[in-house]
């Protein structure tokens, strides 16, 4: 199905510079010279299937052939298939995929079986290393390398925020009973005990016509709200020693009988919400407060609501009304994410480079973040401080200045080898803590699952992964 893009092909590249000439060259004037002499040739990247892909097939994709004369061709992979899509193609050698999208996550494991091109050699030869210092610091030092070399770029600002209803959290009268009854001022929350008192008092106040808050509850989803929460209550994945898994002690089950008791607060049937149930929610003006990705707070404002791709979000009954906040104890999750690599057996290799180079470059991705169709988000310091993009909407200067912090502040997913095991663990966990299962015996179910993947893993093999991702800044909280 074709949709059309945001203001036309011609309009958003004149509302971005995108084709622009400029002075001095760049990385995305100097990938697109670069790149004529493969002209009349085709390469293929895999692309999450939905809104995302609607980027290089309506716009970048199409782009790039008119600069260069190179055919892209889009794999669209649902989320959860990629990684096994991406590891199939290597194992057999065909070479199907030139480009990726690699989730930072499974780097580790990629770039230790061969699938991913290393990509230093290209970024010297085509002066891309200045640029990558525009990326954003969490993103760049946390999610660009692996064992020293680098092996995809930073392409999506991914964090979690937390949006909240000015228009109730800043009412009188509702100021002045929380303050009487708590003793505080009616604010964003600050840890997950205020969280619950705000997000209880409003539902006693409001309730059916506004709860106090609700949340996406089905997989795959609260797996990373538990990785920040556990961690932000000092909880430990592993014992660093021996690798036997520790999120079945005391701090996991707090966290899990935390998430569990919110539920009472939140509008009935919450446990089965998805992504679009929790959005809708929020935009119709049914729940106070939620917890989300960046696109969140561009679709409440109302931004792109004409598009035809759109059509699925419901009309933003609170434009004009959300704010953005850091998440409760101020260490958000920096969830998901995407790098662009190279396929190790790809038989295009510098083309498919220099595509990367320029999606990634920062006159081509500010273009692209800005696409309201697509689910990319700001992950450059010039698109935190872009005017073009602070002006789209009232508020959305403090989004972005909110999207900067939170980024600086974030928590790295979890990331070992076979981490999408891990990850599935944690998804049927909660699955079942939904289902009121024992908390307790779902942890320890829980955490013998994850001995179970490290034992096949090997033990050494996962220490050492463990301890490398441990060591960065943002995998616990100082």
């Amino acid at each position: 199905m074709k949709f059309r893009t945001f203001l036309g092909a011609a309009a958003v590249l004149a509302f971005t510079g995108a084709t622009a000439p400029a002075a001095d060259k760049d990385a995305a004037d100097t990938a697109v010279e670069a790149a004529k002499k493969y002209a009349g040739t085709a390469i293929s990247i895999v692309w999450e299937a939905g809104l995302q892909s609607l980027d290089p097939l309506n716009y970048s994709g199409p782009q790039w052939e008119k600069l260069t004369g190179i055919k892209v061709k889009v794999v669209e992979v649902p989320t959860d298939q990629m990684f096994t899509k991406i590891m199939q193609d290597f194992k057999s050698g065909a070479g199907a995929y030139d480009a990726l999208n690699v989730i930072p996550s499974w780097m580790p494991d990629l770039a230790r079986a061969g699938a991913l091109e290393p990509l230093d050699k290209y970024v010297d030869k085509f002066g891309y290393r200045d640029e990558l210092q525009d990326i954003a610091a969490a993103y760049r030092d946390n999610q660009m390398q692996y064992d020293g070399k680098i092996f995809g770029f930073p392409d999506d600002g991914d964090v979690m925020l937390l949006y909240y209803r000015k228009d109730i959290f800043e009412d009188p009268k509702m100021k002045e009973a929380f303050k009487a009854k708590f003793g505080y001022e009616l604010a964003p929350p600050k840890d997950w005990k205020q969280f619950d008192e705000i997000g209880q008092f409003i539902t006693d106040k409001m309730a059916p016509k506004v709860y106090g808050a609700g949340f996406f509850r089905t997989a795959p989803y609260p797996q990373y709200m538990f990785q920040e929460r556990f961690r932000m209550e000092g909880g430990k994945f592993f014992n660093a020693d021996t690798m036997k898994a520790t999120v079945n002690g005391d701090v996991g089950l707090k966290v899990f009988k935390q998430m569990l008791a919110e539920n009472k607060f939140m509008p009935p049937g919450v446990e089965q919400w998805n992504f679009v149930d929790n959005l809708a929610a929020f935009l119709q003006g049914t729940t106070a407060m939620t917890i989300s990705w960046p696109p969140y707070g561009r679709w409440a404002a109302g931004y792109g609501s004409g598009e035809e791709a759109l059509k699925w979000v419901p009309k933003s009954q609170v434009a004009g009304k959300v704010g953005y906040a850091l998440t409760p104890l101020g260490r958000p999750e920096l969830g998901v994410g995407f790098d662009l690599s190279v396929s190790a057996t790809s038989k295009n290799k510098e083309a498919a480079y220099l595509f990367i180079q320029w999606l990634n470059s920062k006159k081509t991705s500010l273009a692209r973040v800005q696409l309201p169709y697509t689910l990319r988000d700001p992950f450059r310091l010039s698109h935190y401080a872009s005017e073009k993009y602070r002006a789209l909407w009232p508020d959305a200067p403090a989004y972005l200045d909110t999207i900067k912090t939170s980024g600086e502040k974030g928590l790295l997913d979890l990331s070992l080898l076979q981490q999408d095991k891990y990850d599935e663990a944690m998804t049927k966990a909660i699955s079942s803590l939904w289902a009121g299962e024992d908390p307790k015996a779902i942890l320890d179910r829980m955490a013998q699952q994850f001995d179970a993947i490290t034992d096949k893993v090997g033990i050494d093999n996962q220490k050492a992964v463990y301890k490398v991702w441990a060591a960065k800044p943002g995998a616990y909280p100082q």
